[in-house]
This record gives structure tokens, sequence and C-alpha cells, in this order.
């Protein structure tokens, strides 16, 4: 988050933030990231800008492994740091254009611009369709994300 973000989140939820909480007040510890490669966890991360209708948002690359969603535009140099990843996560809203997500069309075209090995679709709205429906219009290597999954990276 930029600054101007932590501001925001702050003013929005005082509570969260006062020297003296009341009980069950979350206990939340806002960091800076940085537009550079950083590490947590001990995971090196990547961040990738792209934009959430007009919000800046981040997506991230953990070695082999990209991660963007709640998104509707990536510019091509931000896309390049995608390149070369094996598995790729990207939010795709419904089959329809929508004001800030990528439609499902769109995020295919950014997937089949990138080649990766394995790409999953996320942050779906029940509008899109059923799963056993829609992953028959989509490319082998690309399937619909699902609750509870988990990828091996």
């Amino acid at each position: 988050a930029k600054e101007s973000d932590i501001e925001s989140i702050m003013a929005e939820f005082p509570y969260a933030f006062a020297e003296e909480k009341y009980p069950g007040a979350p206990d939340i510890k806002l960091h800076s990231i940085p537009e550079k490669s950083f590490s947590a966890g001990g995971i090196e991360l990547l961040p990738i800008k792209a934009l959430h209708h007009k919000m800046p948002v981040l997506g991230f690359r953990a070695g082999s492994f990209s991660y963007l969603t709640d998104a509707n535009k990536i510019d091509r140099e931000e896309m390049e740091k995608i390149r070369g990843s094996k598995v790729l996560v990207i939010g795709a809203l419904r089959k329809q254009k929508h004001i800030s997500h990528f439609s499902l069309s769109e995020a295919v075209e950014i997937i089949k611009q990138l080649n990766p090995k394995q790409a999953f679709i996320t942050h779906i709205s029940h509008q899109m369709g059923l799963r056993r429906d829609v992953e028959k219009e989509l490319p082998d290597y690309v399937r619909l994300a699902y609750d509870g999954m988990r990828i091996i990276v």
C-alpha cells in the first residue's frame, strides 16, 4: 500500500488504530509495499502494477507463479514481469465487459499473450455460468479456480 492508502485505511477504521482499543478490536499493522522486489515470509515478491478501473492495484510474482486479480487493465511493461511464469492466476468477473474487472475473453487474451503452462481464472461472479460449461470454451491449459483449490508450484 502507498502512504496515501495507509492514511485512508486509518481514517476509515480509526478504532483499529487507537492507542487504547476496546476488546475485540483488530490489531492491524500496515506496511508500505515498495515498487521493487521485496521479501515477505521468506518469499521474494515482485509487485505488478495494474488498474481496478482508475484505482491502482497490485498483483505479485513469486518465482514461477504470478497472481493478478481485481483488475481490468495492465500495461505491457507490467505484463513483461509476468512473462515466463509457469502458473498464472488472473481475475475475470464474468463474460460481459465490466468497468473494473477483466472479462473472461480479456483474461484469456492476456493468458494467450503470456503463454504460461497453466492458468487459473479467479474472482468469478455467478454471472460467469457453470464451471463445466465455461471450461469447455477455454484452452486446455486454462481452468476456472474454485474455493479450496490448491495449486502446486
